[in-house]
């Protein structure tokens, strides 16, 4: 048999991903939670202004529309079955609600879920988010 060593390398200390997911949802840094993780609709800041967090590793790119586009159409298609089958409202007024219900819908959503993705990839040291400078 052949004696085996092993090395120890260094832990990096564990990003829990939940925590960061809630703080991105709420347009917070995920490293602390206090400074604002968006400027404008859906720019992202370079650093965060209480930590100092570097942010412009992110790549979020297309995933938060397609998740909106996942949860408003999980939303708004059983909601049209429903108002369609138990109250038979007009065509046009039905139409009318849920072309602004969408839209408004889908507004408060994807800067949310743009700073819940960059959350995840920072817990998960995903693009540059690792340290390893």
């Amino acid at each position: 048999m052949t004696d085996q060593t092993f090395v120890s390398l260094p832990q990096e200390e564990e990003r829990p991903t939940w925590p960061a997911l809630a703080k991105g949802f709420r347009c917070k840094c995920p490293n602390c939670g206090k400074g604002k993780l968006l400027y404008g609709y859906l720019k992202v800041n370079d650093t965060c202004s209480e930590c100092g967090q570097e942010l412009f590793h992110h790549r979020a790119d297309d995933g938060p529309a397609y998740l909106t586009i996942l949860i408003v159409g999980h939303l708004m298609a059983p909601a049209l079955h429903i108002s369609y089958v138990n109250f038979r409202p007009d065509p046009l007024t039905m139409a009318l609600l849920f072309s602004v219900g969408c839209v408004a819908l889908s507004l408060f959503l994807l800067p949310r879920l743009k700073g819940a993705v960059i959350g995840f990839q920072w817990a998960r040291r995903m693009h540059g988010f690792d340290d390893k400078s």
